[in-house]
């Protein structure tokens, strides 16, 4: 069973767990107590957080069962019971906040504050949201001689990944019930526990409202095993899936043979564009601003974030010194242990993504970008102890073009890239000459310049200088960053299907 758990949240969670969540009870799988369990590394380097169990199509197909037997009950009732459930789901996460940001702290190293103000606190918002929503949303409506009526589309498969795990999870279990759908959850293998601690308060919440225990499912397990077998289930209505490009393209592909609706939140490489100012086009305000605000968004979360602007455009009259101040930012960056809070950067979650990311920054310098700050962290700059962990420097390149590898592939770790331009038409064209179209940013004093440069920005989120994140707008992404849309009403719209009835 490999290294005894020695992590601090093993003294007061349950990290060792042998069960799945199907048809509201804990079941052993299929294969029974013996099944191999998967061991949940730390990134900081200490020994195992947990494990869980490794599921198998059997018990992927038991899963999918209880969803189809909870989904007719479900999807007949009001949305008042709707919106207690998931009303319930989000004031359960809310009551157990602090055990949800430790255990998503250890299992993927984001800070001890982004994962109780980011990852959970924003979960539960999310559950709250479509609570919100379902309050007034108009289900059907008249056009003509027809009655135009939305109605769940059925048993939904959601697989998500470790990047912001219960956040994820959220976004697409939330507006799936919300629908009146039922959900078999795969979370990623490499930070599953915080799903665990989800179905414990769907254990509670769905008999307090008198609603299925099968409406919500777990099960955990390689996605070349359970995550295949529930993509290409028959039972199965609809997939959602988030994580990267090739592993979308592997589940469209799966999922094809029986037609099923899939939405796919994918890889990104976002620009962020900072325009020089009018009238003489060679100066922008609050640069130093600028800069901050491009590192702080694409260093947040160690880089593991989708919607990062890793690509930053900056005018030729100003860049060099855009990259050193550049420099100078990243170099006030400082690593620090997760579980502690506090203003720092948390080790890359995984072991397969530190090696990737290690490989990037090093191809990067053999394309001839030059590296003016960060690399692999030395010895020196690791916290006491956790040496061993996986810890990469706020990394900054200057001089890249697009054409390099840094600047058209997805890194997923705290590394920025700082392309020139000249003018708005060449900076528009870099921006968008990319397989990527997740999101964007435009930083300009002019409001309305800025606007008008967002509209010609290819992607489904475009920020405009600090805008702020709301999850009644919804996010997705172009080109091959996916298909649909995640929260508000266009997430929930993701999970109905359309009929029109005729008279």
């Amino acid at each position: 069973m490999g290294h005894p758990v020695t992590h601090s949240i093993r003294s007061r969670l349950d990290t060792e767990r042998r069960h799945f969540w199907i048809g509201g009870a804990w079941r052993p799988p299929v294969g029974g107590d013996d099944t191999p369990h998967t061991v949940v590394a730390d990134p900081t380097g200490r020994e195992a957080v947990g494990r869980v169990p490794r599921g198998t199509a059997r018990d992927a197909g038991e899963a999918v069962a209880a969803a189809r037997e909870a989904f007719p009950v479900w999807a007949a009732t009001d949305a008042g019971v709707r919106r207690e459930l998931l009303a319930a789901v989000a004031e359960g996460i809310s009551q157990r906040e602090a055990d949800f940001a430790a255990v998503i702290s250890a299992e993927m190293g984001a800070p001890l504050d982004n994962a109780l103000h980011t990852q959970t606190r924003l979960a539960a918002e999310v559950f709250q949201s479509y609570a919100d929503l379902l309050a007034d949303h108009a289900w059907e409506e008249r056009i003509g001689a027809s009655q135009i009526v939305r109605e769940p589309v059925g048993v939904v498969a959601a697989i998500t990944p470790w990047n912001y795990p219960l956040y994820l999870i959220a976004a697409k279990v939330a507006a799936a019930l919300a629908a009146g759908c039922a959900v078999v959850l795969k979370p990623s293998c490499d930070a599953p526990l915080n799903a665990f601690l989800l179905a414990e308060v769907f254990a509670e919440a769905c008999p307090a409202v008198g609603a299925p225990g099968g409406v919500f499912n777990l099960v955990t397990g390689p996605g070349k095993v359970v995550g295949e077998a529930l993509t290409s289930h028959p039972e199965v209505d609809a997939v959602s899936f988030t994580g990267s490009t090739e592993a979308g393209r592997s589940v469209a592909m799966s999922a094809a043979g029986t037609v099923k609706r899939v939405g796919l939140e994918l890889g990104g490489k976002s620009a962020r564009v900072i325009l020089a100012d009018e009238p003489d086009g060679t100066t922008v305000r609050d640069l130093d601003d600028a800069v901050r605000l491009a590192l702080s968004d694409a260093f947040y979360n160690s880089g593991q974030t989708c919607t990062a602007c890793t690509r930053v455009l900056v005018p030729d009259a100003v860049y060099d010194r855009a990259v050193a101040l550049a420099a100078e930012e990243a170099g006030r960056w400082e690593l620090g242990d997760p579980a502690l809070a506090g203003e720092h950067l948390g080790p890359v979650a995984t072991a397969r993504q530190y090696v990737g990311v290690l490989a990037h920054i090093e191809q990067g310098v053999a394309e001839g970008a030059r590296l003016v700050a960060g690399g692999k962290a030395p010895p020196e700059r690791t916290p006491d102890g956790l040496g061993a962990g996986h810890w990469i420097l706020p990394t900054v390149f200057a001089d890249v073009t697009n054409d390099m590898a840094v600047a058209r592939e997805e890194i997923f770790g705290p590394v920025v890239c700082f392309l020139r331009y000249r003018d708005e038409e060449e900076a528009a064209r870099i921006a968008n000459d990319s397989i990527y179209g997740l999101a964007g940013a435009v930083w300009c004093t002019d409001r309305l310049r800025a606007e008008r440069f967002a509209r010609r920005i290819r992607a489904g989120l475009v920020t405009v200088n600090s805008g702020r994140f709301s999850v009644l707008a919804p996010t997705g992404g172009y080109k091959q960053s996916g298909v649909g849309r995640e929260l508000g009403v266009h997430g929930l719209d993701e999970y109905t299907e359309t009929k029109t009835i005729q008279w």
